[in-house]
This record gives C-alpha cells, sequence and structure tokens, in this order.
C-alpha cells in the first residue's frame, strides 16, 4: 500500500538531512496518514488512508455547511 492519501493525492517529499558538519544526506519527508471509514453514496462504508491536514479540512467544511443548513 502506498503512502498517499486517497482524497487528495498527497505523497512522500524528499530533502536532505544537513549535519552540523553541513554533510547532506537524502531523507523523505512522509505524510500525516490516518485510516479512516468513509459512508459511500450506496450506504457502503470503504476504509482509506487519508492525511491528517485533508481530515482537517473534511471537518471544517462539514461545519460549515452545517451551521449554513441551520441558518437557513
Amino acid at each position: 500500500m502506498s503512502r498517499r492519501c486517497a482524497i487528495t493525492g498527497k505523497g512522500p517529499l524528499t530533502g536532505n538531512n544537513v549535519s552540523h558538519a553541513n554533510n547532506k544526506t537524502k531523507r523523505r519527508q512522509l505524510p500525516n496518514l490516518r485510516s479512516v471509514k468513509i459512508t459511500l453514496e450506496d450506504g457502503t462504508t470503504k476504509r482509506v488512508r487519508v492525511a491528517a491536514s485533508t481530515l482537517r479540512t473534511m471537518k471544517k467544511k462539514a461545519a460549515l455547511a452545517a451551521s449554513a443548513t441551520t441558518a437557513e
């Protein structure tokens, strides 16, 4: 299973570890993936790996949508 967000497609980034002596070695910065269950339109649930930042955005959008429907 790849280390990639199922919704946004965020994946690993590459960079360098830099020591005090300025030696550079390659490193990978992995996304903060969380396994969550998502309910699909037909009522079934599916387990997907989603980035934590995507979860925050999804919760924010859901809260905004809920407040918009209660305001009307």
